[in-house]
């Protein structure tokens, strides 16, 4: 079965990275010699993709309601396009479970987005529905993963508090009727395995083999990026 194309890239320019910096912005000079500063969504520290000189991708939009009309896309490194738009991968899950291409969710009827929950005031990325079996859901949280070392890509690349909040929430909505999923949206193309960053962030990493134990289902997706769409490449295997 051919990898399904889950997003189309729609007129990216092409440039440089020129710096980045106060989490959000990103100065770029593009291939014409402008040089622009974009939004950066991922306010991590992009452990390992974030390299000067780099070539890198931007989307533009420009808009009135826009303080930045530039977002920096994807940065190219170890012969690939990385990702690392961090508001992209809920995008792309939501289309993938409108298009029932996680199988692995299944069954479900209904799809919800930034669902209030949990006992620490949490929002949810997805909640599944199941209308053939009233009262079965499934809450569904998406983390972007981008650090790797050789094909083990791994999450966090830094402490996570937020993180391992969702992850006791995860854990807490479990019950006869009530599932909860992880989806690690591993935004390069380049690994087939995954495993908890455990080395930054040692308490995420026991969490998540919490998770795991209470029945908490963990989907590390694998996607290829390239300068007009991304591809899923399915499931990476999950090491704990």
């Amino acid at each position: 079965m051919p990898s399904p194309q889950v997003h189309t890239y729609s007129d990216l320019r092409t440039g440089r990275l020129v710096s980045r910096y106060k989490r959000f912005f990103a100065d770029i000079e593009l291939d014409d010699g402008e040089l622009i500063t974009a939004h950066c969504a991922n306010t991590g520290p992009m452990t390992g993709v974030c390299q000067i000189g780099s070539p890198v991708l931007v989307s533009y939009h420009p808009s009135p309601k826009r303080k930045l009309s530039y977002s920096w896309e994807a940065i190219y490194l170890d012969e690939q396009w990385i990702g690392v738009n961090t508001s992209l991968p809920n995008r792309v899950i939501g289309h993938m479970l409108e298009q029932y291409l996680l199988p692995e969710l299944e069954p479900y009827t209904t799809v919800k987005g930034e669902v209030a929950y949990g006992n620490e005031k949490s929002r949810i990325d997805f909640l599944l529905t199941n209308g053939e079996k009233a009262g079965q859901k499934t809450y569904v949280e998406v983390k972007n993963t981008t650090w790797c070392k050789g094909k083990l890509a791994l999450f966090p690349d830094t402490v996570t508090t937020r993180g391992q909040k969702h992850l006791r929430e995860l854990m807490s909505v479990i019950d006869e009727d009530t599932n909860a999923a992880l989806i690690f949206f591993i935004n390069r193309g380049d690994c087939d395995r995954f495993a908890a960053g455990a080395e930054a962030d040692p308490e995420y990493a026991r969490l998540l083999k919490a998770a795991i134990a209470k029945g908490v289902k963990v989907l590390p997706c694998r996607f290829a990026i390239e300068p007009t769409k991304i591809t899923y490449l399915g499931l990476a295997s999950l090491e704990n």
